[in-house]
Formats: structure tokens, sequence, C-alpha cells
């Protein structure tokens, strides 16, 4: 890649690991692409003062990065350290949520400069969110007189049953002029409307004059699905929920396993290109094998997805005119070991180990299937894939898991 691109990470979950800490690897990819020209970015939930360790260790303000704070609520340009967008909560909500919180016996806070603020009873997980981000937990008797700002986020805090309880009550409190979300299992988030960090990332690009076709975003939460979808390539986590997954381009390793770092390198500095993996050879030759009898044509590979299409015709159809399972498997299995044979080193050679899928909904007759195998786990003696199976339409059919030994030719 040579023109300049915004790279855009979620932090826990993807930037982090389990042990909220960015590893050398991945930091040291991630200054690598920074200095070739490209932008990084942060997109978190956290305030500002939970972003600005990641920021300064990965030298966002020497390279002229970004901390999208608040879910997109706030954007500071670190280079500068001045606020280029905000969208806050109108102060008028400031009574309705507070008086929300204290009628059902819940936590509720907010933030400024480096406090997290709240005026009803402290509980664990507000120790947790105001250590987790470097800040001070104050707890004031007039909350409604100290919190004279704007918001840009409330937090409220509750056991996850109870919190689940309050959702959808408080979002029809509070919609069309506020987003409510649970953020975490026991975290009930407010922002305001169409904050979200897809539409903060056109700030951004419009500061930097780049297009959606120069994005590239690293995602594992629901939170991260629309820059996911925004993005010319869109990366989940091995860690994500396949919901996460799906609408993602390809899912790299976990968080856990340099995740970051793998696809970093896959989509920034490898040599090898797509067009290095011939295609139509590779369907000539399957015309008299298996793929042949069921018609299946490879249409698209790279190192990290492989896409593949097949009829549902006579071949591969049930007696009653719905795509045969066993066909779909054998789709899946196909793809799955073209992927595992193109990372492969020249003396190695794979052989399937195990198949899982889940057949969610029916593909009819006439219609073509796309398979869409994404590496979920890259071992030195086994791969991992997921591979998703849709319609022409885009319905998914079946969501099928191949694992594949890694063995060195003799």
């Amino acid at each position: 890649m040579t023109d300049k691109k915004i790279l855009v990470l979620d932090i826990d979950g993807t930037l982090v690991n389990s042990e909220k800490k960015i590893t050398p690897e991945t930091l040291k990819y991630l200054k690598m692409i920074q200095e070739q020209g490209h932008i990084v970015a942060l997109a978190s939930g956290r305030p500002f003062p939970g972003l600005k360790q990641y920021s300064d260790a990965l030298g966002l303000a020497e390279y002229g990065g970004y901390a999208l704070s608040f879910n997109g609520g706030k954007v500071i340009s670190c280079a500068t350290q001045e606020v280029i967008y905000t969208k806050a909560i109108p102060n008028r909500y400031a009574k309705i949520l507070y008086e929300f919180a204290k009628e059902r016996h819940i936590g509720m806070v907010t933030y400024k400069d480096n406090q997290v603020i709240t005026g009803t009873d402290t509980d664990g997980y507000m120790e947790f969110e105001a250590r987790l981000n470097h800040m001070e937990l104050c707890q004031v008797d007039d909350f409604l007189k100290v919190v004279d700002f704007d918001m840009i986020k409330c937090l409220m805090t509750a056991e996850p049953e109870v919190a689940e309880q309050y959702e959808k009550e408080l979002a029809a409190l509070v919609s069309p002029d506020l987003n409510v979300f649970r953020s975490e299992p026991y975290f009930l988030e407010v922002v305001g409307s169409r904050v979200d960090k897809a539409n903060t990332l056109g700030v951004i690009m419009e500061m930097e004059g780049i297009k959606t076709d120069e994005i590239v975003v690293f995602g594992d939460g629901v939170a991260d699905v629309t820059m996911l979808q925004l993005a010319d390539l869109g990366i989940a986590m091995g860690n994500a929920p396949d919901s996460v997954k799906r609408c993602a381009d390809y899912v790299t390793l976990s968080n856990n396993e340099d995740g970051v770092a793998v696809a970093v390198e896959n989509a920034f500095l490898a040599e090898v290109r797509e067009s290095e993996i011939p295609l139509d050879a590779l369907n000539a030759q399957a015309q008299t094998t298996l793929m042949g009898n069921l018609g299946i044509q490879y249409t698209y590979a790279s190192h990290e997805r492989i896409e593949a299409t097949m009829p549902v015709d006579h071949r591969t159809r049930q007696p009653f005119g719905i795509l045969h399972g066993g066909a779909t498997l054998a789709l899946a299995e196909t793809v799955a070991g073209l992927g595992s044979m193109v990372i492969c080193n020249p003396d190695e050679f794979v052989v399937g180990m195990q198949v899982s899928g889940n057949h969610i909904s029916s593909a009819h007759e006439g219609d073509t299937v796309r398979a869409v195998a994404t590496i979920v786990h890259k071992g030195r003696s086994s791969h991992v894939w997921n591979v998703d199976v849709f319609t022409s339409t885009e319905k998914l059919v079946s969501s099928i898991r191949v694992m594949n030994s890694v063995m060195k030719r003799k």
C-alpha cells in the first residue's frame, strides 16, 4: 500500500490483550505503518484519560493520529490536543437520567476532566470504570448542581440482569434524542443521537482528505460494527462474537494472539498480492474432481480470505429442491483447504481434520450460494477457518468451522 490510509482500532478486546497491554509485536507493526505515512486512530467508549496511555505508547502525537473517545462523542487531534468534534447530551436530560437511576436504585456516572462523577451510591462497577481509565471517582451530594455542563456520555451501572431489564425502558424514555446500549452486561451507556464510531470517522476523513476505500478498521464488539461495515477493509478479532465477525471482511487472530500485528503485516507490509494466486488455473484443474462435479468455482483468494460459488441444482440439492447440507460442507472444506494451502510454506501440505456446521436457513434450486472462508487460527501445525455460506441475496445459510492439519512433506 503506497497511498495514505487510516487504520482505526478499538481498544479493549482489540488493541490490548486481556491484561490491558499492547504487546511488543503489535506496537512494532503499528509504529512501522505510521513511519510509512499511514494514520492511526483509536476509537473507544473510554474517556480520553483512558485512551491517553495507549496514544502515548503508539506515538500518535508524533505521527499525527487521532483519539475517538466516548464511542465517537468526542474526537481529539493527538498532535495538537485540540478537541475537533463533540456531540453532547443536551443538559435538559441530566435530570431525567439522574431521576431514572435514583428511582430504580442503580448507579450513574458521567465524566469531567480527570473525574468520574456520581450522585448515586458507589459500586464496584463504577470503581472499575474509574480505575480502568486512570480517573478519580467522585461522589457528590448535589449531582445536578455539579453537572452544569452538557455530558458527552452517561453511564449507568447495575447487575447484568437488572441492566438488561431497564435497557428498553430507558431507550423508550430518551429516544430519539439519545442512544442507549449495553457496552458490557453491567453498563448502560447513554450518548447523543447518531453518536457512533462510523459517523465520527467522517470528521477525520474530511480533515485528511481520505475516502472510505482508504480506511482499515479493527474491532471486536457490537459498537464496532458500523465502522467495520463502513471501511474498505473491516477486520474482526478472533475473540469477537460471531455476529460481529459476519460484518467484517475477514477475521484475524484474537487479541491474545497478536491478531492486530498479524493482520497489519498482511494488509500493509506483505509483498504477496491476490493476483499471484492463479484462480483460473485452479478452477481448470478442479474440473475432474469433486469440485467440478458439484460446480464449485473459486472467485477470490488472498492470504486471509477465500471465496467460491456453488450452484443449487440437480448435483447439490435434496429431492425436495433445497441445498443439501453435505454439499454445503463440501463447499466449506474446499475453500478452507485452498486457504490453508495458500498460507503454507513450500515444504508443507494440509489435510482436513474436522468440520462442523450449523445450517441456519435454506437455499433453493436455481440459486447460487457463495462461501466466504476467513482464518480464525493460524498455528504451526493446524489452521482453523470460519466459513459462512450465503444465498445470492446475502442471506446466511450455514456457518461452518473447518480445522486443517499442517504436515511436512517427506
